[in-house]
């Protein structure tokens, strides 16, 4: 009985031992996990060294400004404020500050009202009517017009209209968006149930009503988004008020910096110190709304 146990066993033992061994496989998710993390990397470098350029030259003298790579890098000899100082003196800091907000902030205010009002009509009635779908594709053609083409014409325009000031930069900011805004909130209009609307329509209200008490507060992410959006267009946007607001005083932020380019070169020091203080309203107002604007590009972009 033994013996038949040990015959049993032995080959089993040798087809064990001459078995080859295998290699350990690599799988795909540590492979798309490696290379994301590296891609995240390079993303992460492409924007925190500029950034540091950025710092350290506008704390440097200009005393300290050297052509080699190694001198731009270096940390400055003394931490000095007086680049912010000299920057905010020589754009009129409060005053440009002041016509930029009151520009950035008119066209969110006018967007968020007009473009949720377009997009909620053509959402709503886009896939019943090939009207709205045709109104839709108009709109959002903008999008691929380039600004070069409509420079000349709107400046003919607005200069005849009256419309050479910060109004009429207001208005052009609100038409400029439009396309965008649009086509967000129309693709956010299918997350909203339309039994909400039918059920306000059995209770009486109109439609007027029915959007400012229900879709209105319930697109909130997507005016969050829109707001942002806007925001970084108008805020950043240097081209628009140089064609149609020449020659006035009403100087917004970035046309203001500017005066730091001159026909023999730049005042690099003063300059990355004016857009560090540029830099910081538009970066405060990025930080409020950041899980809006996640949730809101994500809701309108996917399904528009």
């Amino acid at each position: 009985m033994s013996e038949k146990i040990v015959n049993v066993t032995e080959p089993v033992a040798t087809q064990t031992e001459n078995k080859p061994s295998r290699k350990p496989k690599i799988s795909k998710n540590k492979v798309s996990s490696i290379i994301i993390t590296v891609l995240l990397i390079i993303g992460c470098f492409s924007i925190l060294f500029p950034l540091y350029m950025t710092i350290i030259i506008a704390l440097k003298s200009p005393s300290e400004m050297t052509n080699d790579i190694a001198g731009a890098l270096a940390l400055p000899q003394t931490f000095s404020l007086d680049n912010f100082a000299e920057a905010m003196r020589v754009t009129d800091f409060w005053h440009s500050l002041g016509n930029s907000v009151i520009i950035t902030g008119a066209s969110i205010v006018l967007s968020i009202i007009i473009h949720s009002m377009a997009g909620y009509a053509i959402g709503r009635n886009m896939s019943r009517k090939k009207s709205f779908k045709l109104i839709y594709f108009y709109i959002v053609s903008g999008m691929f017009v380039p600004f070069a083409i409509l420079m000349m014409p709107l400046v003919k325009q607005t200069s005849i209209l009256g419309l050479d000031n910060m109004f009429g930069v207001i208005l052009l900011y609100t038409v400029f968006y439009m396309p965008m805004n649009v086509m967000l909130y129309s693709g956010y209009m299918k997350n909203i149930p339309l039994a909400m609307e039918e059920a306000a329509d059995i209770d009486g209200a109109s439609a007027w009503r029915t959007y400012w008490t229900i879709i209105f507060p319930m697109m909130k992410p997507m005016h969050a988004t829109v707001a942002i959006l806007t925001a970084l267009g108008t805020w950043n946007d240097v081209m628009t008020p140089l064609v149609i607001m020449s020659g006035s005083e009403n100087t917004t932020l970035p046309l203001a910096q500017l005066n730091f380019q001159t026909q023999f070169g730049t005042n690099y020091n003063l300059a990355f110190a004016s857009y560090l203080l540029a830099l910081l309203p538009i970066l405060i107002l990025y930080i409020f709304c950041q899980k809006q604007i996640i949730g809101g590009v994500a809701n309108g972009a996917v399904k528009g």
